[in-house]
């Protein structure tokens, strides 16, 4: 019994080491190329102070933040807030992370009975209007859902998840703590870093004759003209 509770905790830990490294998949946005990006859960204490600094970073650097659903299934409202938030970003992008930031500034105070209520005073607030149903069709939903499935894919386990990721590479991950904007910072500065000496790499050498070797003659046969001629230069020679 305890071997083969050993071969099952050997198989998960490679399961596990596999799937973290499929993190390299992301991406920035195109014509980024450098970007944060944030699995969080709105019912999240450590994502609602994550949250501004993340902001706080993304603007001093110029580059954008992708945001990813990832509602754990012990909070009991955090989906249904991911989905309202899906809903503004049909508005605009920058509605639906208003939206956010005034879910997670009041995080505290909600509760699943009374979200609906806080919803419709952002709705108030910034003049969006709520319609219910909220998400006919259960589209939104499933973009909750997929974010939620690509997180698991990577091997996200806790809500508050970030990288800072490129083209070539992504940083180590920041996993249920941001402590401020200098933590990100310094990691932001290091991607950059990584992309420029990237650039400065020279290209790999073409097959050039080594030092010493004759030239290469041509591929044309032995007493056969050149065929490639065109008329007027013959005529011009």
């Amino acid at each position: 019994m305890k071997i083969r509770t050993l071969i099952f905790t050997c198989l998960l830990a490679v399961a596990t080491a596999s799937v973290a490294v499929d993190a390299s998949a992301l991406k920035p946005p195109a014509g980024a190329k450098v970007a944060i990006v944030m699995f969080e859960d709105l019912q999240c204490p450590e994502c609602a102070h994550a949250y501004p600094l993340v902001w706080d970073a993304a603007n001093a650097h110029k580059i954008p933040v992708l945001l990813r659903d990832f509602p754990l299934p012990r909070h009991n409202w955090a989906f249904d807030a991911a989905v309202w938030a899906r809903y503004f970003d049909q508005t605009s992008l920058n509605l639906g992370n208003e939206f956010r930031k005034f879910i997670y500034a009041n995080q505290t105070q909600i509760t699943r009975e009374n979200l609906q209520q806080w919803v419709q005073k952002f709705g108030d607030d910034h003049k969006a209007s709520v319609t219910l149903p909220k998400d006919p069709g259960d589209k939104l939903a499933e973009k909750v859902k997929a974010d939620f499935a690509l997180g698991q894919r990577i091997g996200v386990e806790h809500s508050l998840t970030l990288w800072v990721v490129s083209n070539n590479g992504v940083s180590q991950p920041l996993v249920d703590e941001v402590k401020d904007s200098e933590q990100l910072n310094q990691l932001i500065d290091e991607v950059f870093k990584k992309e420029t000496l990237k650039k400065a790499q020279p290209s790999p050498a073409k097959n050039l004759p080594q030092k010493g070797s004759a030239p290469q003659k041509s591929a044309v046969p032995k007493n056969v003209a050149p065929t490639n001629i065109s008329k007027d230069t013959k005529k011009a020679g």
